[in-house]
């Protein structure tokens, strides 16, 4: 059984660890660095990404995240989750965790009144397509060379994308009935050795 780590500091924490449950893996709901040993995977949700960025620092987990994405520890961040883990961010009052090669623009589509869904085509994740959920997303204005774009809306622009065992969406998979992202994330760590036991 896969252990992945959901960060409960603020946002949709709730809704992955029900996705990740349903498809039977074990949740620990992370609020201390302590609690981020043994894991297989770890999700940074969506939410308020500066309230996010300043529980991290208030609880010390910024730079132990930072430490074991760097090392190889699956990561997905979802929304605010990705805003968290980019190089780049405007608007962003707080250092994001700066694993992700990618520039992301704040709340580019405007506010909560001008959300909207669309549905993507996710190659990696099979024919049908992707319903996505967009809640005051991010824009993700750059790319690194070493970024995999899994999915763009009709305009081209990158909605899903994948670096090694970085994997961020500017959309919300959790809410949806959909499992399959989180499936494919699960899937990220087959191979790898639960972070803090070698």
């Amino acid at each position: 059984m896969k252990r992945v780590g959901v960060l409960a500091l603020q946002g949709a924490f709730v809704e992955h660890a029900i996705s990740l449950r349903a498809l039977g893996a074990e949740v620990v709901e992370v609020r201390q660095p302590r609690q981020l040993a043994g894991l297989d995977g770890l999700i940074i949700p969506g939410g308020e990404s500066t309230t996010i960025a300043r529980l991290m620092e208030l609880y010390g987990l910024a730079s132990p995240i930072r430490d074991t994405a760097a090392r190889g520890l699956p990561v997905m961040g979802t929304c605010a989750g990705l805003i968290l883990l980019a190089r780049r961010v405007s608007t962003l009052d707080r250092k994001p965790l700066g694993v992700l090669d990618i520039g992301v623009v704040r709340n580019a589509y405007g506010s909560q009144v001008d959300s909207f869904e669309a549905e993507l085509d996710v190659p990696a994740l099979g024919i049908e397509p992707f319903p996505g959920i967009f809640i005051r997303a991010p824009v993700i204005g750059e790319v690194g060379p070493a970024v995999e774009v899994m999915a763009r809306l009709e305009n081209g622009a990158p909605v899903a994308i994948q670096q090694g065992n970085l994997l961020g969406t500017t959309f919300h998979p959790e809410l949806t009935a959909d499992r399959r992202l989180h499936a494919y994330f699960l899937g990220m760590m087959d191979g790898h050795s639960p972070e803090g036991n070698g």
